[in-house]
């Protein structure tokens, strides 16, 4: 426990005094976040908090984990360097979707290869346990850069990415705590940590934002610990046996993943790139009926919470039941927000030339309420 609170205590230290000075360098160099017609904020913010979160981070988990005990974790830390990297150039020079999708890939390899982690048996879901070798490293590809780039996708307003990530870190840390597995605990706890710290400065009005470097990084460890989880919480040696590991993991990453896969079945559905931008995420329904950042925030973490102690409390039912009845609740959800949406009233504009009284090229003007300047940083 003393190494758990250390971990703590060293990140939030680390990104609580290093957030400023980043705040004060990316003012001088001008390295902002600049404000377009898809984002919410409406003056330049500096966008390079990720370097405050991965600093922490990475201090902690270097000076607290018994690495005897946790060969694996030189592999993780090096894949978190390319994720580092990977989203500090995005961040201040912008990179290719492509790029940076063979970046994550190039992470996941190490962890999969190399970390020993692997997604080996679907736990009855489907009435599927034991997995063929190719589809399992395909799912597990596909698990580990989902979760990355869910983090990624979901970071668009003021604390949400931050909060989330600091609520499924904890969770994951106070479980591996539970089972005796301190290297996993303290690594989603220096997270935690980290997370705490930025947050200070993240929520409304922000005054910097984590970027890419800080959601690939939360997203990275995420997809780690879940799958870690998902291998371990099912064996019945263990001190805290879960049933049906997959369904409650599901159920703590619930709104950033469902978000990012419906997003991502919208642009497909419209044949554009899955990493294309656009506001159709679940906030943005939110912002769009009037809501703040905070409230959405903590409306959001709520509703996380609320689903990770339905699916924990219906475990034995398990794991097809249970997402099934995760993906219904959910997409009910987001239907009643798409269909309810305040509709755009449209009015015909004259130009200033027209003198006499005739519409010349006249425009259609959407007439609503702009929430994002009601609640712009």
């Amino acid at each position: 426990m003393f190494d758990v609170l250390f971990s703590i205590a060293i990140s939030f230290a680390i990104t609580f005094l290093a957030i400023p000075v980043i705040i004060t360098v990316a003012e001088q160099k001008k390295l902002f976040d600049i404000p377009d017609e898809r984002k919410v904020h409406q003056s330049p913010i500096p966008s390079l908090g990720g370097l405050g979160i991965f600093a922490g981070f990475m201090l902690a988990c270097l000076i607290a984990i018994p690495y005897q005990s946790a060969t694996d974790f030189q592999y993780y830390f090096s894949a978190a360097f390319v994720i580092f990297f990977l989203g500090l150039k995005d961040d201040i020079l912008v990179i290719s979707p492509i790029k940076k999708f063979i970046g994550q890939v190039l992470a996941a390899f190490l962890i999969i290869y190399k970390g020993n982690i692997q997604i080996k048996s679907m736990y009855g879901f489907m009435g599927i346990h034991e997995l063929p070798e190719m589809f399992s490293l395909l799912l597990t590809y596909l698990t580990i850069i989902v979760i990355i780039n869910s983090f990624n996708l979901i970071d668009g307003i003021d604390g949400l990415a931050g909060t989330l990530g600091l609520m499924a870190s904890t969770v994951f840390g106070f479980y591996f705590l539970q089972v005796n597995m301190l290297p996993y605990s303290i690594l989603a706890f220096s997270l935690a940590g980290s997370l705490m710290a930025f947050l200070i400065f993240n929520f409304q009005p922000a005054k910097i934002f984590m970027g890419d470097t800080g959601s690939l990084l939360i997203g990275l460890v995420n997809a780690i610990l879940v799958v870690k989880f998902i291998n371990v919480a099912n064996q019945t040696d263990i001190a805290v046996p879960v049933l049906a590991s997959p369904a409650i993991s599901v159920a703590i990453l619930v709104i950033p993943l469902m978000d990012t896969l419906r997003v991502f079945a919208i642009r497909a559905f419209h044949r554009r790139s899955p990493f294309s931008p656009d506001r159709n995420h679940i906030h943005h329904l939110l912002l769009d009926r009037g809501y703040s950042h905070r409230s959405i925030t903590l409306t959001l973490v709520s509703i996380n919470i609320v689903f990770i102690v339905a699916a924990y409390a219906g475990r034995n039912l398990g794991c097809t039941w249970i997402i099934l009845a995760i993906l219904i609740v959910f997409f009910s959800g987001i239907a009643a927000l798409y269909y309810t949406r305040p509709r755009a009233r449209l009015y015909v504009a004259k130009t200033l030339e027209a003198t006499d009284g005739e519409l010349k090229n006249p425009k259609i003007v959407p007439l609503t309420t702009d929430t994002i300047l009601e609640h712009k940083n």
